[in-house]
């Protein structure tokens, strides 16, 4: 399983997290200034790259997995969210219209109350 050169991450529960060939996974951890790791993992496949899911030990409950990683049906989004928008690539085209939300940065809801706000969490 793969994805393309884009991430369309979701939240999910982490207990709700089903691996086939976890002995080929990998763990990225970003290095600090201070000399240390981040605490957050980007867990890959050792053997093709893909880019699979993001955790974070402060939230240990929650896990966000590439949708390109999930392989059981997934709803339809109600709403997409544009991000970094400042940082896009000249030639990346950016989806316009309806139900498409654009930020130039990180927006200031987070993906917890992103999917509160539209009562999509069912934790």
């Amino acid at each position: 399983m793969g994805g393309g050169g884009y991430a369309i991450n979701i939240m999910g529960r982490a207990d709700t997290l089903k691996v086939d060939g976890d002995e080929d996974i990998t763990v990225y951890r970003v290095a600090l200034e201070d000399g240390g790791e981040s605490g957050a993992g980007r867990h890959f496949c050792r053997r093709c790259g893909s880019a699979l899911w993001v955790s974070d030990p402060r939230w240990p409950d929650l896990m966000h997995p590439f949708a390109s990683a999930v392989g059981t049906p997934l709803p339809k989004a109600p709403e997409y969210a544009n991000i970094m928008l400042d940082f896009a690539a000249p030639w990346a085209d950016v989806p316009a219209g309806e139900g498409q939300a654009d930020f130039v940065e990180y927006p200031e809801e987070s993906i917890e109350a992103w999917h509160k706000s539209r009562s999509l969490f069912d934790y």
